[in-house]
């Protein structure tokens, strides 16, 4: 389909700059951008591709100035980026597939699903599932007895939902996805063996959550896992039992969370962060690339980073004086040198 820019102005509250009869039918990198495609500019760094790109309309921020002509059209809107993600979640409704279910799709007798289903091949519905409206369940996902996943949900190809977990509405989950797998639960014996620990809970994922591919959330040993409304989980993530994770937390690829911690809403975690279990994590804490958390962090708002990790304006001091560290030890040897020829 195409849309003018008069018409995609309308929809992003925007202000054209240009020929409102401009037209575009896909979307495109601005430094990538070909004619009939619209981009968009939200990053200073990539300003220097909006006077050379081709694409035929770039939305904009309404306070951007050129320093020179530009050939595409302009949509000038308060927050490019946010516009922008407006425009891709209505180009993706728009491409996605028709709703149907396949016939080579297992649905149990008890189970019960809503209007406007879509069921991929070889995927498996248990016994009193429950599925909402407008959900789509790509191919060979399993979900199992007694689920329960809300409306509006997509749940990409591979995906396996064990027994009795909860995903609430608005929910998006990434090829690869296990939630409610069992806990690291093993109690060590006289013999030096380990006795597995049953893991008799399970997940709860509440409203607008998004997991990425091949994260694991596992289930609670007693009670429930509970990823907040809100949460974006990355790709590659290790959620272990009874972690509780804020509301619109996000977290990056290859952390890890260790077992019954919490963490509170609207934290920010970098990629490969581990994070040891049994803490509490105040709201707002924002934690940097590949820190290691071993105690709580009772101050909201509070910015960490290194491992261990601590303040990270004294993080930051520190690794300037590691990288000082063998002047200084010269220095050092040097001082004693003449301190012991003094004495001498």
């Amino acid at each position: 389909m195409e849309f003018s820019a008069q018409q995609i102005a309308g929809f992003l509250n925007g202000i054209v700059e240009g020929k409102p009869e401009t037209r575009v039918s896909n979307l495109s990198k601005i430094e990538e951008g070909k004619p009939g495609t619209m981009t968009f500019l939200a990053n200073p760094k990539y300003t220097q591709f909006i006077y050379t790109t081709e694409a035929s309309i770039v939305v904009v921020s309404k306070d951007f100035t050129p320093s020179q002509a530009i050939a595409p059209t302009l949509i000038r809107v308060d927050d490019p980026y946010q516009s922008f993600a407006k425009l891709l979640e209505m180009f993706n409704s728009m491409t996605a597939g028709k709703k149907e279910v396949s016939s080579l799709a297992f649905i149990a007798a008890s189970a019960k699903t809503g209007k406007d289903l879509s069921i991929g091949a070889f995927s498996f519905i248990g016994e009193n599932a429950l599925l909402g409206d407008n959900v789509s369940v790509y191919p060979q996902v399993y979900i199992g007895d007694n689920v329960k996943v809300g409306n509006n949900c997509t749940i990409y190809p591979g995906v396996k939902i064990y027994r009795d977990c909860v995903i609430g509405n608005d929910c998006t989950l990434h090829s690869g996805v296990i939630i409610g797998s069992d806990g690291f639960g093993f109690a060590p014996q006289s013999d030096n063996n380990y006795q597995k620990v049953p893991q008799t809970g399970n997940v709860i994922l509440e409203d607008h959550v998004e997991i990425g591919s091949n994260t694991t959330i596992d289930r609670a040993t007693l009670g429930s896992t509970i990823i907040r409304k809100g949460v974006k989980l990355d790709n590659l993530i290790q959620v272990a039992h009874n972690v509780e994770i804020g509301e619109n937390t996000v977290i990056a690829a290859q952390s890890g969370i260790s077992g019954s911690t919490k963490i509170g809403k609207n934290c920010m975690i970098a990629g490969q962060v581990g994070i040891i279990g049994h803490i509490t994590i105040a709201d707002g804490v924002k934690i940097g690339a590949q820190s290691g958390i071993g105690g709580s962090i009772t101050g909201e708002g509070a910015m960490v980073l290194g491992s261990p990790a601590i303040d990270v304006r004294k993080t930051r001091r520190n690794y300037i004086h590691l990288a000082n560290l063998d002047e200084i030890v010269r220095r050092i040897n040097h001082l004693e040198k003449v301190l012991k020829d003094h004495k001498e």
